[in-house]
């Protein structure tokens, strides 16, 4: 994996592609897919949707951090099973067979089979819209 500049970071995202989601919260990593996600700014900075229906929720609320890691076509199948199951239920690495490596910003791991990994600080969040 090569080192990109931060102010580049964008244009992993800016091409709008289905992203995974890494997340790291009393000693329990987990990965959902996430298709919601947009460039805010050049910093960079992104906004992804999602709310407490979603098992990651908790932990991108308390941790204020995640990795947005963005999987090339090969990984298709594993992104779509990432989708499809809830880490209450298992652990998603396993199932979905994603390796995961440390990352040095965050707790949040890296999915080491991805093109990037953008290590991320939740600097805002949005209740109004999480609601169900």
């Amino acid at each position: 994996m090569k080192a990109l500049e931060l102010n580049r970071a964008f244009l992993e995202i800016e091409k709008g592609p289905v992203v995974l989601i890494t997340t790291s919260h009393k000693k329990i990593d987990n990965v959902m897919t996430i298709s919601w996600i947009s460039v805010i700014d050049f910093t960079p900075r992104f906004a992804i949707c999602t709310g407490p229906w979603n098992y990651s929720y908790e932990a991108l609320v308390k941790t204020k951090e995640c990795v947005i890691a963005v999987p090339g076509v090969d990984l298709i199948d594993r992104v779509i099973d990432a989708g499809n199951f809830s880490g209450s239920d298992c652990d998603k690495f396993k199932v979905c067979k994603f390796k995961k490596s440390p990352a040095s910003k965050v707790s949040a791991p890296l999915l080491s089979e991805c093109l990037s990994n953008i290590e991320c600080k939740v600097v805002d969040h949005i209740k109004k819209h999480d609601r169900m």
